[in-house]
């Protein structure tokens, strides 16, 4: 369920499933910033307030997200998701599954996608608005309306269909039956009640010309993590 990571290729994007040939997305080596992946840093938010508006009035539903679908939206809105200008439609959401690739072959590492329980009365090509906390955040594109095949993507994107995978759990438990891809645009930046950062402000952070070593895990650093931090460091 991996591929190489070619020399021409970035490190950031990968699954790391059993094969250490395969750089891990997770650890990235570099000496700037660099290049965004996709070779441009995605910007989605709408800086017209009279085009946001109108946006907003073509809406024929209201969706309130979820913390784990404002934070995918949040990275998608900012370009943490770069290439990506919206949730994946079937298309790119098989290709992601099957080949670890978007169509225009960019590696992709893992799907991302918008998903509901129920999809009565919402037809392609009518648009969502997306809400946090009740304020308007976002307009979803309904492009593409599937059921995935969760089971294999379980199975593709994990390695296992086992139900003790925490995130297999997650994906086939509690995730929706049904998947929404399209263009998203941003109406206004998510306000969550903890602290976050763009990637335009990570950017701006990383001191130019030296060396930098990222690291990131899903819970708060550990003892052994800082270690890890340090040795590199030096």
């Amino acid at each position: 369920t991996t591929v190489p990571v070619g020399p021409h290729e970035s490190e950031r994007t990968g699954r790391f499933v059993r094969q250490a040939k395969t750089e891990c997305g997770i650890h990235t080596r570099t000496t700037s910033a660099g290049s965004p992946h996709g070779g441009a840093l995605v910007d989605l938010m709408v800086k017209d307030a009279a085009k946001a508006k109108e946006l907003v009035g073509s809406c024929v539903k209201e969706v309130e997200l979820n913390e784990r679908q404002a934070c995918d939206v949040f990275c998608l809105l900012h370009g943490a998701f770069s290439p990506l200008k919206g949730f994946m439609d079937e298309t790119t959401y098989n290709s992601v599954v099957r080949d670890m690739r978007l169509p225009e072959k960019q590696l992709f590492g893992l799907p991302v996608t918008f998903d509901m329980r129920d999809v009565a009365g919402i037809k392609e090509g009518e648009k969502l608005l997306l809400k946090w906390k009740g304020e308007d955040v976002a307009v979803l594109e309904a492009a593409s309306i599937y059921k995935p095949n969760k089971v294999v993507e379980a199975k593709e994107v994990y390695g296992t269909s086992s139900l003790e995978h925490p995130t297999v759990f997650s994906l086939i438990e509690e995730t929706g039956d049904y998947y929404i891809g399209g263009n998203v645009h941003g109406i206004k930046s998510i306000a969550f009640p903890y602290p976050v950062q763009t990637p335009a402000d990570v950017r701006a952070m990383l001191p130019e010309g030296k060396p930098v070593v990222a690291f990131q895990n899903r819970n708060p650093i550990h003892r052994a993590h800082f270690e890890l931090l340090v040795c590199a460091q030096r």
